[in-house]
């Protein structure tokens, strides 16, 4: 008789084959790792605690992070408002950090200066901790969750990060993807859906579409400044006002955070706030009502709200046409919220999924299936939250994958020489959404060397954009005559804003009519200048074709023409260029049968035919 293979219950019953993996919600104030085991997803806990707060103690001999650190002990913490990002890019006003001449951020800990990257990989390798002590065996890989407004060099950052704690990254998903792979999957739904993730350092909102398995971003918005955390401090400013409280002392003030976040989780599930608080040496009763701080709430949600409708607007779609809303992250439990995100699409939420945990529920999922442990035919698509392209004559930008493509992507286009000899061309990468290069994000450029000298226009340039499923970007550019290749990975020098972001279409659609009317202008003077660079080249090649009248006429037409050029009318300038044409047919048609007679001379019939 053969014998059962029993195995305990989580456990696989042939761990030689097995390859264990997790998913992680790295999160600005918490982080969770989940796994999927024998089929359905489970947050692995670290003694009893499922959220492992996102904070580090540096002490001599010894790194602290999350559940093990002591109460009121200095911490780093929220380092992911500083992930991926310079100097420049944030407000260190209250942050205890050294600014190198290299515009490098660190932190300064009782163990020396700690990049961001550090302080996430310590995070990080407490997770995969807890995952391995869980499973008593290595961690194969993992998926790892980023907000969808990360750019290439936060999401870069986040992977040197896994890499310095030793994970192998699987993939990583946006957040709010990862939140409507975990609902999809348990509901089955089909339609668009829009994901609110207001977590405790950021706010993200995503409008998803569900269609026969596959999940497609397709438009994106945020506030990486506005989360669960700015709630608290309305909180505590309020009962600091209200009970004058006068301490300074830094265990105070943590206090006063901790009884802040206190309040807002129970004000989430009751209508009073009842309790006797210890501070400054002294007992403080505590009585706050719902209906005291709510208002102060309206402004902080009425921000989410705005980020909601610029959304819908990307995608052109009314609230009418939405068929869901998915809540996640903690503070989403808030009745204040919910409220409001109701009466705004009035309808009910779905949010019978923990808030707080589905995201790495999401990510575990996405990890089993990438590692062939589960079978799912589910398709997850992010998109590109701003338009990426190359610079071309006249500062103007030729987008070559507009903003809200489905990620991966591959686009490409040819590009030709602007002058005749010309060997060289510079790829010059931009993203944003303005006509002007300048308005524009530079994001790197190359030179693509060795093209073959031809009249303009001839050479081909094939230029690739490629955005890989992390949103890295590759771009290539070859030319088809000899086949040689240049490219560029573009991992931007530490990145772009959500703030920067939403101006960045605001100012596209403030400026829409004034960006269309340049290009209109910028091509047409590109255009004209091209006609007044051949014609001239054309007069000093062949100039014993013409007569003296007729190359007073073509000069005469040509200073009218750079005289339009100055004067910056399009439609003047093109009856200039319409003039020139005509007046130069015939010194064109000239040359064509000066052309025609000089490879025809001493030549047979039969060389012709050749």
């Amino acid at each position: 008789m053969a014998l059962l293979q029993i195995s305990e219950p989580g456990k696989s019953t042939d761990p030689h084959n097995r390859k264990l993996t997790i998913g992680i919600d790295l999160g600005t104030t918490n982080s969770l790792v989940a796994s999927v085991i024998s089929g359905e997803a489970k947050i692995l806990e670290d003694n009893n605690y499922r959220l492992i707060p996102s904070r580090v103690l540096y002490e001599q001999g010894q790194v602290l992070v999350g559940n093990d650190i002591p109460n009121h002990a200095l911490t780093v913490s929220s380092v992911k408002r500083l992930i991926g990002k310079k100097k420049d890019d944030i407000d260190a006003d209250n942050i205890a950090l050294e600014l190198a001449d290299s515009n490098e951020i660190f932190i300064q800990t009782s163990q020396g200066y700690k990049s961001p990257i550090q302080v996430s990989s310590d995070i990080l390798k407490k997770l995969k901790k807890i995952a391995s002590d869980y499973f008593g065996d290595e961690i194969y890989g993992a998926v790892i969750t980023v907000p969808a407004y990360f750019n290439e060099g936060q999401r870069q950052a986040t992977k040197e990060a896994a890499k310095l704690a030793e994970i192998n990254v699987l993939r990583l998903i946006n957040e709010p993807t990862a939140a409507a792979y975990a609902y999809g999957l348990d509901t089955k739904k089909e339609g668009v859906f829009v994901v609110y993730d207001l977590g405790g350092g950021t706010f993200d909102v995503s409008l998803l579409q569900f269609n026969e398995g596959v999940f497609e971003v397709i438009a994106t918005n945020g506030n990486s400044s506005l989360g669960g955390d700015d709630f608290d401090q309305i909180i505590k400013n309020y009962i600091v006002n209200k009970y004058k409280f006068n301490s300074q002392s830094l265990e105070d003030q943590a206090n006063l955070n901790l009884i802040a976040k206190d309040i807002k989780e129970k004000l989430s599930s009751q209508e009073t706030f009842n309790e006797t608080i210890r501070l400054n040496n002294q007992n403080y009763q505590i009585d706050i009502s719902l209906g005291e701080i709510e208002e102060l709430f309206i402004p902080l949600v009425d921000k989410t709200i705005q980020c909601v409708k610029n959304t819908l607007n990307d995608a052109d779609l009314s609230t009418d046409e939405i068929d869901g809303i998915i809540m996640v992250g903690g503070s989403t439990r808030m009745p204040t919220i919910q409220n409001h995100i109701k009466k705004f699409f009035n309808q009910d939420l779905l949010n019978d999924l923990n808030p707080d945990e589905v995201v790495a529920i999401g990510a575990a999922r996405q990890a089993s299936v990438l590692s062939g442990q589960a079978n799912d035919d589910t398709l997850l698509l992010d998109v590109t939250p701003l338009s990426l392209g190359i610079e071309t004559m006249g500062d103007l930008v030729e987008r070559i994958i507009p903003r809200n493509s489905t990620i991966p992507i591959a686009k490409a286009q040819e590009f030709t020489t602007y002058k005749d000899g010309q060997t060289m061309m510079k790829i010059h990468v931009v993203q944003g959404e303005r006509e002007k290069v300048s308005e524009n994000r530079s994001l790197g450029e190359f030179i693509v060397k060795d093209i073959p000298p031809m009249p303009a226009g001839a050479a081909k340039i094939k230029v690739t954009f490629q955005v890989d499923a992390d949103s890295l970007l590759t771009v290539s550019a070859e030319e088809q005559t000899t086949g040689i290749k240049t490219s560029i990975e573009i991992k931007p020098s530490y990145g772009i804003e959500e703030s920067e972001i939403r101006k960045i279409l605001e100012d596209s659609f403030t400026n829409a009519e004034i960006d269309k009317k340049f290009r209109g202008l910028a091509e047409v003077i590109v255009d004209a200048n091209q006609i007044l660079e051949l014609t001239e080249k054309a007069i000093q090649d062949d100039i014993q074709l013409l007569s003296d009248s007729e190359k007073s006429s073509i000069e005469r037409c040509m200073n009218n023409l750079k005289s339009e050029i100055t004067k910056k009318n399009p439609s003047k300038i093109k009856i200039a260029m319409d003039e020139l044409n005509d007046v130069s047919m015939s010194f064109a048609q000239k040359r064509m049968d000066n052309s025609i007679h000089s490879s025809l001379t001493g030549k047979n019939i039969n060389e012709i035919n050749k």
